[in-house]
Formats: C-alpha cells, sequence, structure tokens
C-alpha cells in the first residue's frame, strides 16, 4: 500500500483531481488496484502462517490431583502428569514416568519410520504421536521451550518467496524511481518556459497545463500495469492449479518450480506413502510345518504394530487354539513371542534373535539376510522353539531355547505410484534429485532405485562435514542420503543454493519444515504436518506427485509470457523516459495529454497484454528474464522517443497547431505500439490475430466516434501533419523490425550459453 510508486500516482491523481482535470486521471485506478491484489496476497501468506499450529489435538489428556481431565494443549504447565494412551499426541516435552509398552512414532519430528519403545526415564517429544500401549509422562518443557516449537518459532518468520519476475520487476521499478525526480524538474521547467516563463504563468494564471503536461510524461515512466499484469497471471495460474489439487500458498510460487535445478525429496510421506507393505516370506531348508499358521496369529493379535498388520492380508487365517503364554514386542528388543500349541514362536530382528548366525554372511541365515537386506528390504527372522514359554521366560523377557530359524519375511516401505513417473520428468529436464532421510541410508538407497534412480548405495548424513563448503562438495556427487536431521536438512539447501542452485524440497513432516521454508520451492503433502504445510509455498492436497508437472507447466507459463509482456511495458517506459528527457533538454511542449496516453497504454499495452499473460506457452526456462527484456526494450523504446520528437519539430516548423501535434502524436504511438505488439505476439496464431485486429478496430473507432473524439481532444492533423506523421511511422515500424531481428540473436545465443553452463555441469558431475 505504502509504496514508491503509489506514492507517486497517488499525488499526481490527487492534483489532477484539485484542479479539476479527472479526464485526465484515469491511471489512478491502475495504481487502485495494484494496491488492492498486494495487500490480498500478502494477507493470505500473513493468515497462513498465523495459524501454524504443530500441535493440532484437540484435547490433552492431564492427571492433577489424581483426577484425570482433558484440557486445550496450550493449557497444559510444567509439572503437569500427561496421561498417554495409543492414538494421543504429545502435547508437550515430558519425561516418562509409567510406561505399559509404551511406542511412539516420532516421524514427524526426527524423519524416523519406526515407532521407538519408550520406558520410564525416557523423554517424550511434543508433538510425537502414541502408537501403542499407554504411560504417564510429567511435562518438563512448554511453549518455545519445546521440541516440536522451537522449529515452529524459526518457521514463523515471514519471508517472501524468492521470484525472478518480482525481482526483476523491482529492480526496474527501483530505477525508474531514481530518475522520476530530477527528469519531473526538468519536464516541468520546459513546460513552464513553453508557457511563457515561471513569473508569467503565475501572474496569468497558465500554471494549470503546465502541471498536466508534466503528470503526463511522469505517470506515462511507471510500468504500472506490468506489475498488475504479473499478479494476475499469478492469480489464474493459482486457480488453475487449485482445480488441480495444487494449493498455492504464494502467488508468486506459481513461477518457482520451473526456474528449479535441483529437486530434495524426502522419503517417508513423499516418495513412500509412509506405509510398510509385506513382500514375501522365505522358509530356510528343512524348515518345519506350521510356520504360516504362526504368521497368521501375529498378524490377527490385537495388539499388533504396523509391521505385523502387514501380515494379515497374505496368511488371513488365524490359528483357533488360544496361545498359551506371550511376551508382547519392544523396539528396544525388537522381538516378540508367543507359545502354540506346544512350540514357541518369535518373530524380531534378526540381529536380535540370532545375533552371530544373522551377521555372518557364511551360514544359512547370514547369507539371506544380507542378500535381502542389500536390496533394501526390511527383514524380520520367525524362530520356533519346540518348547512353551514359562513364567521365568516372560518376567524376564528372555528368548527361549533350543532356537531355530525358520522364515525369513520381508517387507518394504509402499512407494507412491507416481514417483518413479514425476522422477523421469524431473530427470529429462534437467533437475537434479536429492533424496535426504532420516532412515537407514540402506533403505533409502533401496526406495531410490525402485523409483527409477540409479544409485548404488546410500550416504550416511552422520558423517557429513560441517563446513559449508565441504558440504556442497559432497552435496555435488552423492544423490541419496540417510540418518538426515532436520538441521542437516536445511544445512544442505543452504549448501546447495550456495552453488547457485535454483533448490526445491519436498516432505510432509515437523522435521521438513525447516529445510521447505529454507528452499527456493518449499512443496508440502496434505497428510503432512500443520507447520509443513502453513510454511510450503506449494501443498499437493491429494499427496499425488504426478501434479508436479502441471506446476511447472503453469511456470513456465507465467515466465514466458509476463516476459513477452514485460517488453510492452517497459518499451513503453523507455520511449516515455527518453521523451521526457528529450522534450525537457529541447524545451518542447510535451505532445500529449495524460488522457491521450491512455489510448496508446489501453489498446497498444494493457488490454492486449492480459490475454497475452494468460495464453498457453511451454517455453522451457531459461535465466536472464530482465536482460532479455530490456534488449529490446530500451532501443525500441529510444527509436520511439526519437520518432515523436522528430514528428513534433518537422511539425512545428510547417504550422502544425498544438492540437493538430499531439493527435497526431497520439496516432504515431497507436500505431508504432500495435506494431510493437504485433511483433511481440509472434508466432501469430488465430487467437493473437483476433486480438491484434480487434485493438486496431477499437483505435479507429475512438478516432471517428464524436463523443471519444471530444473526450479525448482529438481533431484533424492536417494534411501537411498526416503527411509527416505517416513518414515517420514508416521509418519506426522499418527501425524496429531490424531491433527484433538483432534481439532474436541474442535470444538464441543466451539459450545457447545456458544449455552449454547446463551441459558441462552435468558432464562435470558424471566424471566425478
Amino acid at each position: 500500500m505504502f509504496t514508491l510508486f503509489n506514492g507517486i500516482v497517488g499525488a499526481c491523481f490527487l492534483v489532477l483531481l484539485l484542479v479539476g482535470r479527472w479526464q485526465d486521471a484515469l491511471f489512478g485506478l491502475a495504481a487502485f488496484a495494484n494496491a488492492i491484489i498486494g495487500t490480498v496476497q500478502e494477507f493470505r501468506a500473513k493468515r497462513a502462517l498465523d495459524r501454524l499450529a504443530l500441535l493440532n489435538a484437540p484435547r490433552a489428556r492431564v492427571r492433577r490431583d489424581s483426577r484425570e481431565a482433558e484440557i486445550a494443549p496450550a493449557e497444559v504447565v510444567l509439572g503437569d502428569v500427561l496421561v498417554l494412551r495409543a492414538g494421543d499426541q504429545i502435547a508437550a516435552d515430558a519425561v516418562l514416568e509409567r510406561s505399559v509398552a509404551l511406542q511412539v512414532d516420532e516421524s514427524m519430528l526426527t524423519g524416523e519410520s519406526d515407532a521407538v519403545d519408550k520406558r520410564p526415564g525416557d523423554e517424550v517429544l511434543s508433538g510425537s504421536i502414541v502408537v501403542g500401549g499407554e504411560g504417564d509422562a510429567r511435562v518438563d518443557k512448554v511453549g518455545a521451550d519445546s521440541y516440536a516449537n522451537r522449529f515452529q518459532s524459526e518457521a514463523k518468520r515471514f519471508s517472501m518467496v524468492r521470484s525472478e519476475l518480482r525481482t526483476s520487476i523491482d529492480r526496474v521499478l527501483k530505477w525508474v524511481s531514481w530518475g522520476i525526480g530530477p527528469i519531473g524538474l526538468l519536464v516541468l521547467n520546459a513546460q513552464v518556459m513553453v508557457a511563457g516563463g515561471w513569473a508569467v504563468i503565475f501572474s496569468e494564471g497558465r500554471w494549470e497545463q503546465a502541471v498536466v503536461n508534466t503528470i503526463a510524461s511522469l505517470t506515462a515512466m511507471i510500468p504500472l500495469g506490468l506489475v498488475l499484469m504479473t499478479s494476475i497471471a499469478f492469480a489464474v495460474g493459482a486457480a488453475k492449479l487449485a482445480a488441480k489439487q495444487v494449493l498455492v500458498n504464494e502467488l508468486p510460487a506459481v513461477e518457482g518450480l520451473a526456474r528449479v535445478d535441483v529437486i530434495c525429496l524426502d522419503k517417508t510421506g513423499t516418495l513412500t506413502e509412509g506405509e510398510i507393505a509385506f513382500d514375501a516370506a522365505h522358509p530356510l531348508p528343512d524348515a518345519p510345518g506350521g510356520w504360516e499358521e504362526a504368521l497368521a496369529w501375529y498378524g490377527a493379535a490385537p495388539d499388533a504394530n504396523a509391521t505385523a498388520r502387514c501380515l494379515r492380508e497374505p496368511y488371513p487365517e488365524a490359528p483357533a487354539t488360544a496361545p498359551t503364554a506371550r511376551i508382547g514386542f519392544s523396539s528396544a528388543r525388537k522381538w516378540s513371542a508367543v507359545s502354540l500349541a506346544g512350540a514357541t514362536w518369535v518373530l524380531g530382528a534378526p540381529e536380535m534373535v540370532f545375533p552371530e548366525e544373522a551377521t555372518d554372511a557364511a551360514s544359512v541365515l547370514g547369507g539371506l539376510v544380507t542378500a535381502l537386506a542389500s536390496q533394501g528390504l526390511r527383514t524380520l527372522v520367525l524362530a520356533q522353539a519346540p518348547v512353551e514359554l514359562d513364567e521365568s521366560d516372560v518376567l524376564q523377557e528372555r528368548l527361549p531355547a533350543p532356537l531355530r530359524p525358520v522364515a525369513v519375511v520381508t517387507f518394504r516401505e509402499r512407494v507412491r505410484p507416481d514417483a518413479a513417473q514425476t522422477l523421469s520428468y524431473f530427470h529429462a529436464q534437467g533437475v537434479g534429485v536429492r533424496i535426504i532421510s532420516g532412515d537407514n541410508p540402506r533403505t533409502v538407497a533401496a526406495i531410490a532405485r525402485d523409483v527409477g534412480l540409479d544409485v548404488a548405495e546410500g550416504y550416511d548424513a552422520r558423517t557429513l562435514p560441517e563446513d559449508p563448503e565441504a558440504l556442497a562438495d559432497v552435496l555435488e556427487t552423492h544423490t541419496v542420503f540417510g540418518r538426515v536431521t532436520p538441521e542437516q536438512k536445511k544445512a544442505m539447501v543452504l549448501a546447495l543454493q550456495s552453488r547457485g542452485h535454483t533448490v526445491a524440497m519436498t516432505g510432509d513432516g515437523v522435521n521438513d519444515a525447516l529445510a521447505i521454508k529454507s528452499a527456493d520451492m518449499g512443496i508440502a503433502m496434505n497428510s503432512g504436518a500443520a507447520a509443513t504445510k502453513a510454511v510450503a509455498r506449494l501443498v499437493l492436497l491429494d499427496g499425488r506427485f504426478s501434479h508436479l508437472p502441471d506446476v511447472v507447466a503453469e511456470g513456465r507459463q507465467v515466465i514466458a509470457n509476463i516476459e513477452r509482456v514485460s517488453m510492452l511495458f517497459l518499451t513503453k517506459t523507455a520511449y516515455a523516459t527518453a521523451l521526457a528527457v528529450l522534450f525537457g533538454t529541447l524545451v518542447l511542449s510535451f505532445p500529449f495529454l495524460p488522457r491521450q496516453l491512455s489510448i496508446t497504454d489501453g489498446l497498444t499495452i494493457g488490454i492486449p497484454a492480459f490475454f497475452l499473460a494468460l495464453m498457453p506457452n511451454a517455453r522451457r526456462y531459461i535465466p536472464g528474464f530482465l536482460p532479455r527484456s530490456l534488449a529490446f526494450a530500451l532501443p525500441s523504446g529510444l527509436i520511439v522517443a526519437l520518432t515523436l520528437t522528430g514528428y513534433a519539430l518537422v511539425a512545428r516548423s510547417i504550422g502544425v497547431e498544438e492540437d493538430q501535434l499531439r493527435t497526431g502524436s497520439t496516432i504515431i504511438l497507436a500505431v508504432v505500439g500495435i506494431w510493437i505488439l504485433s511483433i511481440l505476439s509472434r508466432p501469430l496464431n488465430r487467437f493473437k490475430v483476433i486480438v491484434i485486429g480487434v485493438m486496431f478496430l477499437a483505435l479507429i473507432t475512438l478516432f471517428t466516434v464524436p463523443l471519444s473524439i471530444e473526450f479525448f481532444q482529438l481533431v484533424d492533423p492536417g494534411r501537411e501533419g498526416a503527411y509527416a506523421l505517416t513518414l515517420f511511422v514508416i521509418v519506426a515500424i522499418g527501425a524496429i523490425e531490424i531491433v527484433r531481428l538483432f534481439h532474436v540473436r541474442f535470444v538464441r545465443a543466451s539459450l545457447a550459453r545456458a544449455q552449454g553452463a547446463k551441459g558441462s555441469g552435468a558432464a562435470s558431475l558424471e566424471r566425478k
């Protein structure tokens, strides 16, 4: 709302209203629209951040004065005892005082996909989920001190998305702002001198036209419509993406993914669905019968964890006999046991059940486990003891003996069906991929291979260097990383950015929030944490990766079309600035009224720009938007300014009246402006031809309808003036066509350099 240009335009608007020239104040509507759109989009972003809430559980269960009560999470205080049950989200950091097989899912915070077994004395973290068992925990950290809120406090800091379009436009506006003051004084002095000098205009009250002419020159310099068209293009792109289940949290993010050259992916919940699935059972030689029934019992157990529940589909027939004894699963010892029909079956991690045999690749069990684990599969071993568990075994949680391995059961994470196709698209587009996860590097590498990436093994992030330069070197040469902490994810994004990369980061957990916030383009899954969605630029509402190519296409359309539209507006800024300087230096009366400039602004720039900004355009992103735009706009604008100056000098020399000169200048600017429009619309198609044709017909209408002739103060330019303006139009069109030829060569050269740089970078990475 309170920007330099809104201030300048608002002041000019107010001056014209005060002198009674409301007809010349139409430009104020564009400034008003800019302010409204900018305010709305910033308010939307601010509102999303204000809604940031990691603790989205509706109530917290606490015990106070020996009585249980449910309270709002914000009301939990130090010393409260949290009563934890399966399904609860922990409301504050606490220390466990009592535990009955309590298991907590901390994946949203740490990235670890396995549930963690908690015992008395262990810490439980706010934002994590109780997935099994129950317990009591005494609160020792609340508010800003809690683990989850340390992420929240940093994530809530407001930051605008990095936008090349917005940055480039802001740079142009800054340049123009430096020139408005001195150029305005130069033009005002010239208009006063033309009117008879400072003393004369104040004594005779002839200052009004000098002020109007000066305002016309200043407002013409400001590319107000460019800001408006960019906002409209972003808004329309966001609306189209919303229809495809992609929520845009900040409008300029529409262009972001089209500029990305490295995309970082979290594994759990992003490449995978966050769930594991049964893969296969591999019975060992001479395996005794009944092992399928044992697996069926584990799958059907009422307290079965997520891994055991995967056995229900392949082994649906649970044994009818009830177990005589059992030891529940614990993530600390990583096995469970049950006695059925005179035998005991143990299901658990191979290295925990058979510490020596499972780790010896020379043994039958060890060889099988090693081979399966190298494929990134999760492995459990089913073992049998020919005796039942006795009371001491259960109390001491001791494995029965003798124990023999029966089968190795494998599980794999369920990969999103559209992940491989989308990564293939990014590879074809020259976008590098980095997979960073809190999980085991071997498991992450296997998932990467499942989605089509050619990787041998993952890099253990526990050995990553802390020095940013050394970290950037590692990231340039490796693709898959495991055991990555939330702080490391953010550091990895910053390290890639330090090497000039435009980085996208996807994720769904709180542990991804800081990295998503730091990335140029943060992308969250709708199933993820509230904090992650709030700081992300894009949210995939249905969690489908396959929408990302749609985002890229929409971003390309915005960038390519706004580049084309910007040439129209920047050409106007260039000729308006040059015209002000030339007429101020030569002490000539400015050849337009503000209302006459509204004709050329509307028919050659504003209205057609609206259609051009929304047209399909699949051109790949090429860095250097602003230099390419200025390479056409500056010489073309100078040609237009010299043409109008030359016409003004010739027209005055042959006796053309001031009203005729203004009309002739308006005709020249309108015709040359429509020609520039046609040049920038190439290659032409039916739709573009219709737009240009309608603009030309509207121009003819404005010059022939009596009401518009009177309003815009248009008159017959005279025979001599018509000859002169025709000559200058032909010369200007020819010169601008030459500029266009050189501009095409410049764009091709910049594209070749960009492709060469990308190719050499890819070749260097391949050699490394």
